[in-house]
């Protein structure tokens, strides 16, 4: 319990989440930092799996994603693909990383066409703005909400949802803080 000052209420901090073993908390001080942390999810991902990257503009989805594709073993530079809806990173084994950015569509039918299905077959997928599209992605993934904080500072919530991405997210935890 809070200490308290007489006559005053106790204080507590209802902006802070309650993490548990599902999430994860992560403060990146700089974009190399986010780019690092990125590099160590990468590393990690199997092809079939699901990572949900939520975040206003300017949050460091993107900065994110190009770690992640580097740690993935990506040949191919990183890039928004805002304009094209989906990039794909090829690794050297054929293995693909697939970027597709959701921001620009406006009905969950429009993901039809995009094949997501395929892309999970054939690799990794990285979903930025997937509120957008939520209705047509699986259940089971692994979710990123990102915040601006302050320049060079950005607020980087995990949450794993599905036993995959649980034990997805207790690897990357190890990773991040060697414990």
């Amino acid at each position: 319990m809070p200490s308290r000052v007489e006559g005053l209420a106790p204080c507590y901090n209802l902006t802070m989440p309650i993490l548990d073993a599902r999430t994860f908390e992560f403060f990146s001080r700089s974009a190399e930092q986010t780019r690092r942390l990125g590099g160590r999810l990468g590393m990690l991902l199997n092809v079939g799996d699901l990572v949900c990257l939520s975040g206003d503009l300017g949050s460091g989805k993107t900065t994110l994603v190009q770690g992640m594709a580097q740690g993935w073993g990506s040949l191919d530079p990183v890039s928004s693909p805002t304009f094209i809806l989906v990039n794909e990173y090829r690794r050297a084994d054929g293995a693909c990383l697939f970027h597709l950015d959701a921001y620009r569509l406006t009905h969950v039918d429009e993901v039809e066409d995009l094949d997501l299905e395929r892309m999970l077959e054939c690799g990794a997928l990285v979903v930025e703005w997937p509120e957008h599209i939520q209705p047509a992605l699986p259940a089971e993934c692994l979710w990123v909400s990102l915040r601006y904080v302050e320049e060079e500072q950005r607020h980087l919530l995990f949450q794993s949802r599905g036993a995959r991405y649980d034990a997805l997210l207790n690897e990357f935890r190890q990773k991040v803080v060697r414990v």
